[in-house]
């Protein structure tokens, strides 16, 4: 004999939905002294919208639901009004929380229960970190909401209205999957440079190697092996930030690989961490070293989200993905070999990136793109050691080559398990 009533089963959920909701945001705004609303008035702004959106729907009416939105402004209105009589000053956070609140009860009884706890969580995460969003905000300089702005120019503008042919020699051209490319890099790049910009060096070499290296390892390398030929004192310390911000260049471009070629995802974890273990071994050797950092320069690392660095990008990436066609239909794999080797040196995105593609055309076995993705990130290693040599003098290549070696030979024993 079941004791559950079946009609009353979906609208529990919704009301315990609305009520959850109410109190995780209610938890919220009740430690803050100057908030006008807390833990009971949110669950109970949660229900009533729960409760006229129910009222609203077996009515038939269309009116019930803005009727209780109105009635919450007025109530909050007349709290206002009360506050400023005392003067008391407050801003209108709450009052916003209050309205959502109410939108998100009324949403879980209208079947979008997930969507409501989801945008419940995003809605308290704003306003329990309310002193480090202002810290942000202030830190931001016009040149960094440029960026931003440049970035959703090229996601949500430039984007949608290319088209999704393919067209050109093999087929091999497709504006919008280049395009999502430069966005899925870029977005990437721009994640470091901010946090560069934002977080500075005052946090040590090991977050400067991890955002440099998100946003451009070989601006990192040429960077800090020009400040340790210039300062003797900090060589070992610029060693450990170059090797830092190579080990990033490969978790960067699994994480790509991931999106871009799920299936890929796992053979190429097997190769990089085989890389990735042996650098990060060589860092935590030296992490006493990286405690003293003081002075260290930021990486000179250009806006990514620049029209011209965007379209540069795609046009680079374009050719590789030509020569890689052209190549492997006139010499077979080896082709595709030496695209990935010789567009490696300056640039394994684009290498990489239209390798993960041909896969996905099926063009290539997942063990020859594997490969042909390795031997790109080995040809920019072999660059970046150059540069390492050549603008940080013997002292630097001491003290990084080792480490660089030790990634680039964990990569080459990592295609043995593949």
């Amino acid at each position: 004999m079941s004791f559950v009533i079946p009609e009353l089963v979906e609208p529990v959920k919704a009301f315990a939905t609305a009520l959850g909701i109410g109190l995780l945001i209610g938890m919220e705004r009740e430690r803050r002294p100057d908030s006008a609303a807390g833990l009971r008035t949110f669950s109970l702004v949660a229900m009533l919208g729960c409760l006229f959106a129910l009222l609203d729907e077996r009515s038939g009416s269309a009116w019930l639901l803005p009727v209780g939105l109105l009635v919450i402004a007025g109530a909050m209105i007349a709290s206002n009004f009360s506050s400023q009589q005392e003067e008391q000053y407050r801003g209108f956070t709450s009052e916003a929380a209050v309205i959502i609140t109410y939108g998100l009860g009324a949403a879980a009884w209208l079947g979008y229960g997930t969507l409501a706890v989801m945008v419940a969580i995003t809605t308290t995460i704003l306003l329990y970190f309310k002193a480090e969003l202002k810290q942000f905000s202030q830190r931001t300089t016009p040149k960094d909401i440029n960026s931003i702005l440049q970035f959703a120019v090229l996601s949500f503008v430039i984007l949608p209205i290319l088209p999704s042919d393919d067209f050109g020699p093999y087929s091999a051209i497709n504006l919008r999957q280049i395009w999502w490319m430069v966005v899925l890099i870029s977005g990437l790049a721009l994640a470091g440079y901010l946090a560069l910009r934002i977080i500075g060096a005052r946090h040590g070499a090991a977050v400067l190697g991890i955002f440099g290296g998100l946003a451009s390892s070989t601006a990192t390398t040429m960077m800090f092996s020009r400040h340790a030929r210039e300062h003797g004192d900090l060589v070992r310390m610029a060693s450990i930030v170059i090797l830092i911000a190579n080990v990033m260049v490969m978790i960067r471009l699994w994480l790509v690989a991931g999106v871009v070629a799920p299936h890929l995802a796992r053979p190429i974890a097997t190769v990089f961490a085989c890389g990735i273990v042996p650098g990060v071994a060589m860092a935590l050797y030296s992490w006493k070293i990286l405690s003293a950092a003081e002075n260290l320069p930021l990486p000179e690392v250009k806006n990514p989200t620049e029209l011209k660095t965007a379209v540069s990008f795609g046009l680079l990436y374009a050719i590789v993905l030509l020569a890689s066609a052209w190549l492997q239909d006139v010499a077979g794999n080896s082709g595709l070999y030496i695209v990935a080797l010789v567009s490696g040196l300056t640039d394994a995105d684009a290498s990489v990136l239209s390798t993960l593609r041909m896969f996905n055309l099926d063009k290539v076995t997942s063990g020859e793109a594997v490969f042909a993705i390795t031997l790109a990130l080995l040809a920019n290693l072999a660059f970046k050691i150059g540069l390492v040599v050549s603008i940080g003098g013997g002292k630097l290549a001491r003290h990084a080559l080792p480490g660089l070696f030790a990634i680039g030979g964990g990569m080459a024993a990592g295609l043995l398990l593949v």
